[in-house]
C-alpha cells in the first residue's frame, strides 16, 4: 500500500505523467537493442550458407529451435516477472543476450549455431519479449493503446536501420566482427537503459496512469507469497475462458504466416538475381511500413474494440504474401514489403490491448507468456517449414501459399473469441483471502463506517 513517505501517485512534467511515459521510452529502446536478432535471421542465413555451404533445412533448423525454445521459456518467463520482478529478469537476460552474440562470433560448427543462436538467444528473447511489452501495459489503466503503439511502433523502426546496416558490415567486414560490434553495442545500451526501467508503479509507490483515487492502492510487492497466490488464482481462472487458448491458436497462426516470410525473403529476393545489400532492404521496408499499424492498431483496438481490427490485419498480412509469386525485380520486392509490413505490424500489436480488455488489471503477464508460447512455435514451424519445402521441391512457392493460408486461418479464428464490451473475469479477486485481495483505498477505507455505526 502506498505510505506517506511514498512518490506522489503522478509526477507531472508540463501535463504529462512522467514515470509511465519514460517507462514508455525505454521500452522502445530495449526493443531496438533486443528484437532484431530474430529478423536479421533472413540475412545471417545467406552468409551461413556461403561460409559453411549448409543446407537451408539445416540452417533454418536453427531458426526452429531458437524459436521453440523461446516459445516454451514464455510461461516460465512471465511467471518469473510475477514473482520476482520484471527487472530482475531482464537483468538475467542481458547478460545471456550478451553472452550468445559473443560466443556467435566465435562459431566453426554447427552445432555451435544451435546452443548460442538457437538456446542461449531464445532464451533471453522470451525474457525480453514477455516482460518488456507486458511493463508498458502495468503502467497504464487509461490511454494503453496509445502508450503500446508508441513502444511498438517506433521500437519497430529499428530493423529498417540496423538490417541494412548489418548487411553493410557482413559485406565489408568478417561476420564474426559484425556480432561482437553488435553485442558491444546492444549490451551496453541495454544495461544501461534496465537501470531506470522499473516494473510495476507499485516500485515506484505509485499508481498505473489513469487511476483514480476510487481506485484500489496497489499489492505491496515485497510480500513474494502474495504476489505469488495471486498469480496463481489468476492463471487458473483465466484457463477457464475461451479466450485464454484462442489467443494461442491465433498467435501461433499469425506467426506461422510472417515467419516464413521473414525466413525465406530475403534469400528468394538473392536467388531472382538482387544482390544481399539491396535485398536487405526488403527488411527495412517492411519493418517501416509496419510502423503505421504498430501504432495505429492498438489505440484502434482500444477506443473500438480488439476484434475487429485483428482481423484486418492478420488478411492484409496474408494477402500481401501473393505478390511474392511473380516477384523478380528489386521495386516488386519493395512493393510487396510496404504492403506486408502494415498487416504484420498489426497482428503482433494487438494483443496486450486484448488482454486489458478481456482481464483488467489482473497479473497478465504468464497470460501473456503463454500467448508468446503459441507466437514462438509458430515462428518455429514456420521457419524450418520454408527451409524443408525449398530444399525438396527446390521452388518457394508452396511455402508462399501455406505462409497465405495460416494467416487468413487466424483472422477467421479471430471471428469466434469473446466480445471484447466487458470483461471476463471481474471478480477474480472473490478467490483469493482477504489479505492478498487490492486494498481499497486509504481514503476511502478511512471513510467508510464502522459496524458499530
Amino acid at each position: 500500500m502506498l505510505n506517506e513517505n511514498s512518490k506522489p501517485a503522478n509526477t507531472h512534467i508540463r501535463g504529462f505523467y512522467y514515470q509511465p511515459w519514460m517507462i514508455v521510452a525505454l521500452a522502445t529502446l530495449l526493443q531496438i537493442s533486443t528484437n532484431f536478432i530474430g529478423q536479421a535471421f533472413a540475412i545471417l542465413m545467406v552468409v551461413l550458407q556461403t561460409e559453411f555451404a549448409w543446407t537451408l533445412t539445416v540452417i533454418t533448423f536453427a531458426y526452429f529451435l531458437r524459436s521453440s525454445v523461446s516459445a516454451l521459456s514464455s510461461p516460465m518467463a512471465g511467471w518469473l516477472a510475477d514473482r520476482f520482478g520484471a527487472r530482475r529478469v531482464l537483468y538475467l537476460a542481458a547478460v545471456v543476450y550478451i553472452a550468445g552474440l559473443v560466443l556467435l562470433g566465435t562459431m566453426t560448427h554447427i552445432w555451435q549455431l544451435y546452443l548460442y543462436y538457437a538456446v542461449m538467444l531464445g532464451i533471453s528473447q522470451s525474457l525480453f519479449r514477455v516482460n518488456v511489452p507486458t511493463t508498458v501495459a502495468a503502467w497504464f489503466k487509461r490511454r494503453l493503446g496509445l502508450a503500446v503503439g508508441i513502444q511498438q511502433s517506433a521500437g519497430g523502426m529499428g530493423s529498417s536501420v540496423m538490417a541494412p546496416a548489418l548487411a553493410i558490415m557482413l559485406s565489408r567486414f568478417e561476420w564474426q566482427t559484425a556480432f561482437w560490434v553488435m553485442a558491444l553495442v546492444a549490451g551496453t545500451m541495454i544495461l544501461v537503459l534496465l537501470l531506470k526501467f522499473h516494473g510495476d508503479p507499485q516500485e515506484r509507490g505509485m499508481k498505473p496512469y489513469g487511476a483514480t483515487d476510487d481506485d484500489p492502492a496497489p499489492v505491496a510487492p515485497s510480500d513474494p507469497s502474495v504476489t505469488q497466490l495471486r498469480s496463481k488464482v489468476f492463471l487458473s481462472q483465466a484457463k477457464r475462458t475461451r479466450a485464454f487458448w484462442n489467443l494461442i491458436l491465433i498467435h501461433h497462426l499469425g506467426c506461422v504466416g510472417h515467419s516464413i516470410v521473414m525466413v525465406g525473403v530475403v534469400f528468394y529476393a538473392t536467388t531472382q538475381g538482387v544482390s544481399l545489400e539491396t535485398a536487405a532492404f526488403i527488411v527495412s521496408i517492411y519493418s517501416l511500413t509496419s510502423v503505421i499499424s504498430r501504432f495505429s492498431i492498438p489505440i484502434m483496438a482500444d477506443r473500438l474494440g480488439a476484434k475487429g481490427v485483428m482481423v484486418l490485419a492478420y488478411a492484409i498480412q496474408g494477402i500481401t504474401v501473393a505478390l511474392l509469386i511473380w516477384a523478380s525485380l528489386p521495386w516488386h520486392f519493395y512493393l510487396f514489403a510496404a504492403l506486408f509490413g502494415i498487416g504484420m505490424g498489426g497482428e503482433m500489436s494487438a494483443f496486450l490491448v486484448i488482454n486489458r480488455q478481456y482481464y483488467g488489471m489482473g497479473p497478465v503477464r504468464t497470460i501473456f507468456g503463454f500467448q508468446q508460447m503459441g507466437s514462438g512455435m509458430g515462428m518455429a514451424i514456420g521457419g524450418l517449414l520454408l527451409g524443408i519445402i525449398v530444399d525438396v521441391t527446390g521452388s518457394f512457392d508452396m511455402a508462399w501459399m501455406i505462409s497465405i493460408a495460416a494467416s487468413l486461418a487466424g483472422a477467421v479464428a479471430i471471428l469466434f473469441l469473446e466480445p471484447t464490451s466487458k470483461q471476463l473475469m471481474p471478480n477474480w479477486e472473490d478467490a483469493l483471502p482477504a489479505e492478498a485481495r487490492s486494498a481499497p483505498p486509504a481514503d476511502a477505507a478511512a471513510a467508510a463506517p464502522s459496524p458499530a455505526d
